[in-house]
């Protein structure tokens, strides 16, 4: 693996983060078309999921694409679509090499567009940054391959695990550069979702601010019977920013009626001893289309997707505060009596962000 092929392709893993939450279903590709260490044109998956990055990059590139190599963070699409196939319009450019991270694995492509570069003569290389490029798109295989996007739990707690006192007050546990840094989260996922009790105790807007961006997230909320306010923040912007909410097929149907007609989207659930079954959520939030999903809680939310096994990526931020045995737990009950049944994750990262503490824990074996 040459370095030059890791640089150019760690360039097109950046681009093709930017648009992460933006793009859904298709995956956030980034692409870059170079001559030696001279770059000709880049390129990442637009909103909406078109353009595609490798279009972007031969656009930019222009003429001077004839012989240069393009290096792509995931194998060039081979299937018709609203547009041509990517690896065609490589062939068409006269690029001469294409350098990708990983094969895709959507059936409709799935090796063809490594296949068709080939026939054309056009070399191929695989393989480079595939680790990190994997990760990126963990969400679009999800949902290829399990019908369900990625989950990232966020948990933002004080030293002993409480997210907020007895009475519910929770402003602020962290400070105000961990929210800045939730609020980017935010902006990399397609949704941002919470359980009924947060949108009750907090009447939350879960919308992106102070960084400059018009994108927003969809807004799920689970709620078995959809007990929800109806005059809170959610219900007054349902019409401005997507709100869907998933809940049990026993909810009142006049209150179904209410949140359709407010702008919001319904999404009946299976209940699973008594709650509503999240494996069913995420496979209707994966039906839909969604490939990347920030859960901020509260606890029994936490709790039901660490029991089922679904939380891909946990990042908490600690607070050097304690609430003590009174305040309410980040983390709900899990009916554990053994401590091998304990769900266990992989730390990945830890580092500071102002005065709190933040780590990323990830689903052992999922990199």
């Amino acid at each position: 693996m040459q370095e030059r092929d890791i640089r150019h392709m760690a360039h097109a893993l950046r681009l093709g983060r930017r648009g992460q939450g933006r793009c859904w279903p298709n995956p956030a590709v980034g692409c870059i078309i170079a001559r030696g260490d001279r770059v000709l044109g880049r390129g990442w998956t637009r909103p909406g999921g078109r353009p595609h990055a490798e279009t972007e990059a031969l656009a930019m590139a222009g003429a001077a694409a004839r012989g240069a190599t393009a290096y792509v963070t995931l194998e060039p699409c081979a299937h018709h679509g609203r547009t041509p196939p990517c690896a065609e319009a490589l062939i068409e450019a006269g690029i001469a090499r294409v350098v990708a991270a990983l094969e895709d694995r959507d059936p409709r492509v799935s090796g063809r567009g490594f296949a068709l570069l080939r026939a054309a003569g056009v070399a191929v290389t695989t393989g480079v940054l595939a680790e990190a490029a994997a990760r990126d798109h963990a969400g679009f295989f999800l949902r290829q391959t399990e019908g369900r996007p990625f989950v990232t739990l966020k948990l933002a707690a004080s030293l002993d695990g409480r997210i907020a006192t007895a009475s519910g007050e929770s402003q602020w546990i962290t400070g105000p550069e961990a929210r800045r840094a939730v609020h980017a989260l935010r902006a990399r996922h397609d949704a941002v979702m919470v359980g009924a009790g947060t949108v009750r105790a907090d009447d939350p807007s879960l919308t992106v601010r102070d960084l400059g961006t018009r994108h927003q997230p969809v807004r799920v909320v689970v709620s078995r019977g959809l007990d929800l306010p109806l005059s809170g923040q959610l219900a007054r912007t349902a019409g401005e920013v997507p709100v869907w909410i998933c809940h049990g097929p026993d909810a009142d149907p006049g209150l179904i009626d209410a949140w359709k007609g407010l702008g919001a989207r319904l999404i009946p659930c299976a209940i699973v001893r008594g709650q509503v079954d999240m494996a069913s959520v995420l496979q209707g939030l994966g039906a839909a289309g969604l490939t990347r999903v920030f859960c901020e809680g509260g606890g029994q939310l936490a709790g039901s997707l660490l029991s089922a096994g679904l939380v891909d990526e946990l990042i908490s931020f600690t607070a050097g505060l304690a609430l003590g045995a009174e305040g309410q737990p980040s983390i709900g009950a899990l009916g554990l009596e053994r401590l091998v049944e304990a769900p266990r994750l992989d730390l990945a990262e830890v580092r500071q962000v102002g005065d709190d503490v933040l780590q990323v824990w990830r689903r052992t074996g999922a990199g």
